[in-house]
């Protein structure tokens, strides 16, 4: 899978993107990484897309090679990830390789993760798994998504916006309690979060970390912090930074 849907169909994927900066919906970037929390993304875009309608909102999803693997067809709860595409309002869906093909680079030609920056109003990383953290806490750009995200513009400068990055941390109850994952949640917490300048107002910063929930028994059968946020949570918190109000919902 390249890139499922319109954008895959013997172009540029990014040429799609470009085309649809302007179309007067609002713009989500749901990517997942490789969590078992993954399975949920089907959950999140049918909730947002009953609720807003293909009319209002436009959704893209990046699913890393990694979160590939929990959306096969393997049980109802893990339909194939190309059937994403039929749930009005979902756009496209890519995987890493859709950065380089179906055709081969040209001089002039637009690159994916640039053009999804650039459409994007709001990127969602959910789940966000200990490998994907450790990437994005050192600067790593070897996927789609760490692409964006090490591509996102951080201050406004460059796309004439301030938008943010919203991750769901996922991921085994020892794998969270590694000293290594606290450094590397205090990198996009302390360091690149979001707040508010105290002398000035302005908002600062563009990474909004939800951690794990309390304890839990995990998939994996271990007792204790690490499963994602609830879904239904989740599609609040993106709805409340879209600005999609109750009185936008589809009726």
């Amino acid at each position: 899978m390249q890139a499922v849907g319109p954008s895959a169909l013997g172009s540029n994927p990014a040429d799609a993107v470009n085309a649809a900066l302007d179309d007067g919906r609002i713009h989500l970037l749901l990517a997942a990484t490789g969590s078992v929390a993954t399975i949920k993304i089907p959950n999140i875009v049918t909730a947002l897309s009953a609720a807003h309608g293909a009319a209002r909102l436009s959704i893209r999803v990046i699913l890393t090679d990694s979160a590939q693997h929990f959306l096969g067809g393997q049980a109802a709860e893990q339909p194939h990830a190309a059937s994403l595409l039929q749930i009005p309002g979902v756009d496209a869906v890519y995987d890493d390789s859709a950065e380089w093909g179906p055709e081969p680079w040209r001089r002039g030609s637009e690159i994916l993760h640039i053009a999804l920056r650039r459409w994007a109003d709001l990127l969602v990383i959910a789940p966000l798994s200990a490998n994907t953290l450790a990437k994005l806490a050192n600067g790593f750009s070897d996927s789609l998504v760490t692409s964006v995200c090490r591509a996102w513009d951080t201050d406004g400068q460059v796309d004439g916006r301030r938008k943010r990055i919203m991750v769901f941390a996922a991921m085994n109850t020892a794998m969270w309690r590694h000293p290594v994952t606290a450094k590397h949640i205090r990198v996009l917490e302390e360091d690149w979060g979001i707040a508010r300048d105290p002398q000035t107002g302005e908002e600062t910063g563009w990474f909004e970390v939800i951690r794990p929930q309390a304890t839990k028994v995990l998939a994996c059968g271990d007792v204790g912090v690490g499963a994602m946020m609830e879904w239904t949570q989740i599609v609040q918190l993106i709805e409340e930074r879209l600005g999609l109000s109750k009185l936008e919902q589809v009726q």
